[in-house]
């Protein structure tokens, strides 16, 4: 049995002990499907106030109205971050380079060191998780505060489009992402479109069958939303309430593709296209930009 395995039986066991107590602060445990959706390769394990939330295959758990402090931990097979209740920020967001076709990483490699929201502390006072549910390798989670919400959408996968931002406050917010280290933002000589990425070119399972993986590739997938700086391992951008900042990894990040609409209401993190848009070659010696 491996580690995670034994983790992830460990956390289930926690959640059924815990769930009489977390109705009490208004947390609902919900029976979804007898069985998940699809067949999903990664598996979410999210701590909320100390408590680890991680249900068996198929069912899911729901929180709501909860009071919420210090760090949200979401924890997967081929993604981890954490979420500052302090500043609504997502920290260390990080691909585990668990072995799977599609992975870009053979060890856990930090994607981006901090995607932060810029909020006033009058903003940001009074955080309460509004509604937060895990199901399998799907999270949801909307943050309340005093000046308004910011919802959080996660996929455990090793690529595809599997993260989104939603601040919806009176005005636009600035969102900050920052790369980890190593890795820059490029532009794509193929596509003209800004990429990002550490440069290392693809290994087959054919050259190596314990270090195969695709190139890493990235970008960021704004709707409703402006770019106002940009340099080698620094995005800003002004979003508007409603709009949102995705993240996109992998082919679908450099698909010859239109951009997003201007949805402003039930935008989803979508997963990979799957062939349906034209995928030109893995860019050849990206430069940084800057």
């Amino acid at each position: 049995m491996s580690r995670f395995t034994t983790l992830t039986a460990g956390l289930r066991t926690a959640v059924v002990a815990t769930a009489v107590a977390a109705l009490s602060v208004g947390a609902v445990a919900v029976a979804g499907p007898a069985a998940a959706k699809g067949s999903p390769t990664g598996d979410l394990a999210v701590t909320v106030n100390g408590t680890t939330y991680n249900p068996a295959a198929g069912k899911d758990v729901k929180l709501k109205d909860v009071a919420a402090s210090g760090t949200v931990k979401i924890r997967g097979t081929h993604v981890t971050f954490d979420i500052d209740t302090a500043t609504l920020g997502v920290y260390h967001y990080t691909l585990t380079g668990a072995a799977d076709p599609q992975r870009m990483v053979t060890k856990p490699t930090e994607i981006f060191a901090s995607k932060v929201p810029t909020l006033t502390a009058a903003q940001r006072a009074g955080v309460r998780i509004k509604e937060l549910e895990v199901k399998d390798d799907t999270l949801v989670v909307r943050f309340q505060v005093a000046g308004g919400t910011l919802k959080v959408q996660a996929k455990d996968a090793p690529q595809g489009g599997i993260f989104q931002m939603e601040p919806e406050f009176a005005s636009a917010v600035e969102v900050t992402h920052v790369l980890g280290s190593g890795l820059f933002y490029f532009v794509n000589s193929f596509t003209g479109k800004i990429n990002f990425g550490d440069g290392t070119n693809a290994v087959s399972q054919a050259q190596s069958a314990t270090g195969y993986h695709q190139m890493l590739l990235g970008k960021d997938s704004p709707q409703v939303a402006t770019k106002t700086y940009q340099d080698g391992t620094t995005t800003k951008w002004l979003v508007t309430s409603g709009g949102r900042m995705g993240g996109v990894l992998g082919e679908d990040a450099i698909e010859l593709s239109q951009g997003a609409t201007n949805c402003t209401s039930n935008c989803q993190a979508q997963n990979r296209i799957r062939g349906s848009v034209p995928v030109p070659p893995n860019p050849v010696d990206p430069t940084p930009i800057g």
